[in-house]
């Protein structure tokens, strides 16, 4: 069947809370991240200081993602998990203050995202690794494409509403709806059972951090994703450019629809995923849907009228799920248990600094050329960078999930993948 499994939520009570806890606290910061790009374009004007937003959050998280998953390796996951998203709520209680003022700080805003990009840094290691632990092996890739049904429902439903809020509550109202969602994701995980770390764990520590560095680098099918998506994120994410584009389609609530196209996509993509179970070529999926990415923000680039725009962005975000699914499938099935934190925390750099930075350059080369111009030369890279890495990582495009056998983890309580 095409549709999504839903095995694993009928079968696992923490990973039904995680779905859920989730599901609530991401819809609430999908809906900061429109408001808090909307206000510093009203507050200054400019797509360049827009596109630095990226910058702010790619700093933090360059500092903080290894960190994180040596702590993810080291600690209790879901205690990480549950500490960082009360420090994510405290971001936004912050926003919140800010937004009250007559006069909004806009460094403040700038400070408080770097905040919250430092917290996301330190949980999303100890987040990710939680999903092995949580269903069985034969269970990743639904659960795999569950999490991609959820996240994708958060990102249409919350920057929908986001533009709706801020044009008819207000910035401050805005903002308290995503700390109110936090609350329902701390009593999730507050109800989940402890996550301890493998028996073989230890201390945090740099030779840690090392280990985990050179693990990633001794399998060219794990940098081969890191890599696709960074190519692909880097010069194919126009996002930073949607307040300017609102501007002249409507204002804030056609902001709410450019931010909420792709994830419409994303959401079409991941309830039919079911036959990406017969799928064993991942690598060739993520270059495929990759490069169907920079084939549509082509076509989001070209075609006039509000309409066109959002269908081709639908199809980039359909596109991008396609590419999540057979990612998390190949980190889950060559990662053993005791180093997931760690790799999480390479994986998190990876695909953070192509957004990130592709968001920036989008801002740069709109604000010397013109936003259509930045928009197409930025899909039409995406594609010559995909195809690139098609002929220049062969053993990531060969790559077979066939070739793998399950074997015991020791130490750890789960399994790994060994190549036969």
């Amino acid at each position: 069947m095409a549709t999504v499994d839903i095995t694993p939520l009928l079968r696992h009570r923490d990973f039904r809370l995680l779905f859920i806890g989730r599901l609530v606290s991401f819809f609430g910061t999908m809906i900061t991240s429109v408001a808090v790009p909307y206000q510093v374009y009203q507050l200054s004007h400019s797509v360049l200081l827009v596109g630095m937003l990226g910058l702010a959050e790619l700093a933090a998280i360059l500092i903080f993602a290894l960190l994180g998953g040596a702590l993810a390796d080291a600690a209790d996951r879901r205690l990480m998990v549950l500490l960082t998203e009360a420090g994510l709520m405290a971001g936004s209680l912050l926003l919140t203050a800010n937004s009250l003022v007559a006069r909004p700080v806009l460094w403040l805003i700038f400070a408080t995202v770097i905040l919250q990009a430092s917290f996301d840094a330190l949980q999303r290691p100890s987040l990710d690794a939680l999903l092995p632990r949580l269903v069985n092996v034969d269970e990743l890739p639904a659960a795999a494409a569950l999490g991609s049904v959820r996240g994708t429902l958060g990102m249409i439903a919350g920057p929908s509403i986001a533009g709706v809020l801020v044009a008819v509550a207000g910035l401050p109202t805005t903002y308290l709806v995503d700390v109110a969602t936090f609350v329902v994701g701390l009593a999730c995980l507050a109800l989940m059972k402890e996550v301890p770390p493998p028996a073989d764990a230890e201390r945090p520590s740099l030779r840690r951090v090392v280990e985990g560095i050179q693990y990633a680098r001794s399998r060219p099918e794990l940098i081969g994703t890191y890599v696709v998506d960074i190519v692909a994120m880097l010069f194919g994410m126009p996002m930073a450019l949607f307040p300017a584009i609102a501007q002249g389609l409507g204002g804030p609530s056609v902001l709410g629809f450019l931010y909420a196209a792709p994830s419409v996509g994303a959401f079409a993509f991941a309830a039919t995923s079911g036959w990406t179970r017969r799928i064993h070529h991942h690598g060739r999926g993520v270059i495929i849907a990759a490069t169907l990415w920079g084939a549509a923000i082509i076509g989001f680039g070209v075609v006039p009228g509000l309409v066109a725009a959002l269908v081709f962005l639908a199809l980039a975000g359909a596109a991008d799920s396609m590419s999540g699914v057979f990612r998390q499938v190949i980190w889950n099935q060559t990662i053993p248990d005791s180093l997931r934190g760690r790799l999480a925390s390479i994986e998190l750099l990876s695909y953070s600094v192509g957004p990130t930075l592709g968001n920036f350059e989008a801002g740069v080369v709109a604000s010397l050329t013109s936003i259509r111009f930045s928009i197409v030369s930025g899909g039409v890279l995406c594609v010559a960078g995909c195809l690139l890495c098609a002929f220049a990582l062969p053993a990531f495009r060969d790559y077979d999930a066939r070739r793998y056998h399950l074997a015991p983890d020791t130490g750890s309580g789960g399994v790994k993948r060994e190549k036969k």
